[in-house]
């Protein structure tokens, strides 16, 4: 493969996932997202909430200054209140509305260029009127965030069976999500993660051809599948190449590849492919990091 890596995409990395004691908003908020600014490896970073309105100004402030992409990942919000887009109980599914809602808000205070979230569970015997609620939902959520300059609303496909059991999902569900909004809103677009893939029981070219016209954002991550009894089973992102997994150099170079032949890798408009991966216990977060920038590395030379 000829050309810098950099040349086609945005490396970016999920704060809140590599320091995972920051996922409810608050805990050393400002000295890790430092650890990453400082490091000229990343030209993005995603951050989620901060609920200290200092802290939040001082990350702003910090931002600014370290000339990186921003963008906003919403799903602790809703994966640590228990809040659902596509939920039957309305009361559940507005304060999910909501929330996301204050997170476009945020977005948009640090300088973000998208909004993530997550579709939540599902009762199967519901799933076509849940559906429409998730459209509906995201439907409101694209006008607000459209309220506020050209913020991306972005739905990231999570597994079905296995860990977060989400409707959004299987690949076929992504396209009839996608296909229903965007018909309204051209500020919407999907987020698939390689860690993901497994989980689903999808390839890449299964997975991300079919969505070629949606996707708009990716994430490179591991998981375990096949042994239920491992400490980091299911989706958990635990750093490339861990005895277990599923995903090492080659499946990074394998996703790299179609995301390249599909022309989502470009050099027009480079998208933000960033690594989503968390500490396992016992773990300094310096190594994880470090273990994905020589994964990424080795995958990219050997395209």
């Amino acid at each position: 493969m000829r050309g810098n890596m950099y040349e086609y995409m945005r490396v970016g990395i999920i704060h809140f996932m590599a320091f995972p004691e920051c996922m409810k908003g608050e805990g050393p908020i400002e000295e890790t997202i430092e650890k990453i600014l400082t490091d000229e490896y990343f030209n993005a970073v995603e951050l989620s909430w901060i609920k200290d309105d200092k802290v939040r100004e001082n990350v702003r402030k910090m931002l600014e200054v370290s000339h990186v992409s921003i963008a906003y990942g919403a799903q602790p919000r809703i994966l640590t209140t228990g809040y659902n887009l596509n939920s039957m109980d309305e009361d559940l599914r507005r304060k999910a509305i909501d929330t996301v809602k204050e997170g476009v808000d945020e977005a948009h205070y640090l300088g973000a260029e998208g909004i993530a979230f997550l579709s939540g569970k599902f009762e199967k015997e519901n799933k076509d009127k849940e559906m429409q609620l998730l459209a509906d939902s995201i439907g409101e959520i694209c006008d607000y965030a459209a309220s506020k300059g050209d913020l991306m609303v972005e739905l990231e496909v999570f597994d079905t069976e296995i860990d977060k059991k989400s409707i959004i999902g299987q690949v076929s569900d992504a396209v009839a999500i996608a296909r229903e909004v965007r018909r309204k809103h051209k500020n919407f677009g999907l987020l698939h993660d390689l860690s993901h893939l497994p989980l689903l029981g999808e390839t890449p070219e299964e997975a991300l051809l079919p969505i070629k016209d949606y996707l708009t954002h990716a994430h490179l991550g591991n998981c375990v599948v096949r042994d239920k009894n491992h400490p980091a089973y299911g989706d958990a992102h635990p750093r490339f190449g861990i005895k277990g997994g599923e995903n090492d150099v080659e499946e990074v170079k394998e996703f790299l590849k179609v995301l390249l032949e599909m022309g989502f890798l470009n050099t027009e408009k480079p998208p933000i492919v960033s690594f989503e991966v968390k500490p396992q216990p016992g773990e300094k977060p310096e190594l994880v990091i470090a273990n994905a920038k020589r994964t990424l590395n080795e995958a990219w030379a050997r395209l």
